[in-house]
């Protein structure tokens, strides 16, 4: 059963963490800045700035869809560490409290200001800390991986 645990953590780590983690570094740089700019005449090219209102779209449902199904990743990670008696261990706790900041802070800033964003185009200043908001959220995530790798204090 452990190996089971351990695969679907990893898989679900893999896939629903790390599919958030670029869907939400990826959002800013999409994200419209200002109103749409009306369709060019047929046989016109559009003026292209990169940026693209349907990209942005999809990477927001992105982050809400992995991050939702992420919520597998912390679950087998705790039914492995009590299968494993291993939930005392520090680094079982501080990766399990990096985890939660990394929920809260995507589920209480960084959703809600792709929202915004995606509403409101235009504000460049909301979308720079968006940026910022998003690195901090990507180095908690890093943070984890260097825990379950080092495992400071094992005790196996």
């Amino acid at each position: 059963m452990e190996h089971v645990l351990l695969s679907v953590h990893v898989l679900a780590s893999i896939v629903f963490v790390g599919g958030a983690t670029v869907a939400t570094s990826l959002f800013p740089r999409y994200a419209p800045v200002a109103e749409p700019v009306p369709a060019a005449p047929p046989g016109a090219a559009a003026p292209e700035d990169g940026r693209s209102r349907k990209v942005a779209l999809s990477l927001h449902r992105m982050t809400r869809v992995y991050s939702i199904l992420g919520v597998i990743v912390p679950m087998a990670g705790i039914a492995l560490a009590i299968a494993q008696g291993r939930m005392g261990e520090i680094w079982i706790t501080v990766s399990m409290a990096l985890t939660a900041a990394a929920g809260v802070l995507l589920a209480w800033q960084i959703y809600p200001r792709q929202r915004r964003a995606l509403r409101e185009p235009g504000d460049q200043r909301a979308l720079s800390g968006l940026s910022t908001v998003t690195g901090l959220f990507n180095l908690l995530w890093a943070a984890v991986v260097v825990l379950m790798i080092v495992r400071p204090g094992d005790h196996a």
